[in-house]
């Protein structure tokens, strides 16, 4: 009898380890609602219509979709402008964008999920599952004119908390915006930053960045990085899964994110939107430099970056959010505890930015910047990626407003004036 039921046990461990679990709360998946079923204003909704006109008519912007959501329903999903100038094609609603560093907070919610079942400890130093970062590393000094460079040890070791707060001390090579250092250190060292089309491992990349030098001892500061592409490798390691397939099986179909990919199946390439630059007054396909926009649908397609490499539409990307406005839970399928959510959105750092701090996942706003005129409430959570994506999620008026372009070599005021749009348009 006794072998019986252990046998019984252990299916029933594999099947829970394998799979989302049901939960006893059922919110309603998104649909579209009037703005005044939900106690928001349709005539101030249409403001932003004014200004997503206005930024395309100034080339501030070839094209832009938004949407917002409150209490579960969406009040405002459009599209605005071209996908592409060259070829004629106008944007469409559902559209497809690379989401860049937007990626971040969904491998940092695959890494959570894993803590939740007691694979590891936040305070692990990650040397335990990479022997490769054991030891590591500060750098000191650094000879331009051959790129050597001496170091010092570092004053402890990386762990998964600093991964996940960008404390680690790792940062970027080609395009860190703080160290010139780095940006001849990486390459040379054969380090890929982000996403690419060559036929590269996650592993391989993770391994040789451990190597590398640090900016700075763990734990000291602030530093943007290839830290949540090391913990998408953990990933790997502690679910023995490539990401790619831990993140669809326990995310992206358990929350119907079926636009969601690392690299586009071919029925859902011609859904990309181009990435574009200004030219002589009309927009351009941006074109290849350190790497190929057209990542997602070309080249060897194994390199799955946890910081950079997803594609997805607006409302997938909302569903996501949602969840995290239930407490970690969406359709009766709960990704994450109401606990584990509450420790992602606490402050880690200390007030790290002004009038902002920063969680386990996200950018998160706190009460003064709030009380000053922010255009969110406290406790909102946010971030953007690399070719002008921007979300946020308010959980105090349990608001989601995204405001997605594809372009480069642009600067711009599209994102705090749709946050303060969306905020004005709260009419209960």
């Amino acid at each position: 009898m006794h072998k019986y039921f252990f046998i019984a046990v252990a299916i029933l461990t594999f099947s829970i380890s394998g799979a989302q679990t049901k939960s006893i709360k059922k919110s309603p998946m998104l649909t579209e609602a009037l703005p005044e079923s939900v106690g928001m204003s349709t005539e101030r909704l249409a403001l932003i219509d004014s200004m997503c006109v206005q930024a395309i008519s100034k080339n501030e912007t070839p094209g832009v979709v938004g949407l917002v959501i409150r209490n579960n329903k969406i009040v405002y999903y459009k599209a605005f402008g071209m996908a592409d100038n060259q070829a004629g094609r106008k944007l469409k609603r559902n559209d497809i964008f690379r989401i860049a560093s937007q990626t971040k907070a969904i491998t940092s919610t695959a890494l959570m999920i894993l803590w939740e079942e007691a694979k590891f400890n936040l305070d692990d130093p990650i040397s335990k599952y990479i022997p490769e970062f054991a030891n590591p590393q500060v750098l000191k000094t650094f000879q331009y004119k051959d790129t050597t460079y001496t170091t010092v040890p570092a004053k402890s070791e990386i762990t998964f908390r600093h991964l996940l707060t960008h404390t680690s001390g790792i940062g970027y090579g080609l395009i860190d915006p703080n160290d010139e250092r780095y940006k001849m250190i990486f390459p040379k060292a054969g380090i890929t930053d982000l996403f690419t089309i060559e036929n590269i491992l996650l592993a391989d990349n993770i391994k040789k960045l451990a190597k590398m030098p640090l900016q700075n001892s763990p734990g000291e500061k602030f530093t943007y990085g290839e830290g949540i592409d090391v913990a998408g490798y953990l990933i790997e390691i502690l679910s023995g899964m490539s990401l790619d397939k831990f993140l669809r099986k326990r995310i992206f179909d358990p929350l119907g994110m079926t636009d969601t990919w690392f690299y586009l199946p071919e029925d859902k390439a011609n859904r990309l939107v181009t990435v574009q630059k200004p030219e002589n007054g009309s927009w351009m396909p941006y074109p290849v430099t350190f790497y190929d926009p057209n990542y997602p649908v070309k080249g060897a397609k194994r390199y799955f970056s946890g910081g950079a490499g997803l594609c997805s539409t607006a409302k997938d990307y909302a569903t996501f959010l949602q969840m995290y406005l239930n407490g970690g839970e969406y359709n009766g399928v709960r990704i994450l505890s109401r606990t584990t959510v509450e420790t992602i959105l606490t402050n880690q750092l200390g007030d790290a930015w002004n009038g902002a701090f920063h969680g386990l996942a996200f950018q998160i706003v706190n009460k003064k910047k709030h009380e000053k005129g922010g255009e969110e409430s406290a406790g909102t959570f946010s971030w953007g990626g690399y070719f002008n994506t921007q979300y946020f999620a308010d959980p105090n008026e349990k608001t989601i407003g995204l405001i997605m372009r594809q372009t480069q070599g642009v600067t711009d005021d599209i994102p705090w004036r749709f946050h303060l749009l969306v905020s004005q348009s709260i009419d209960d």
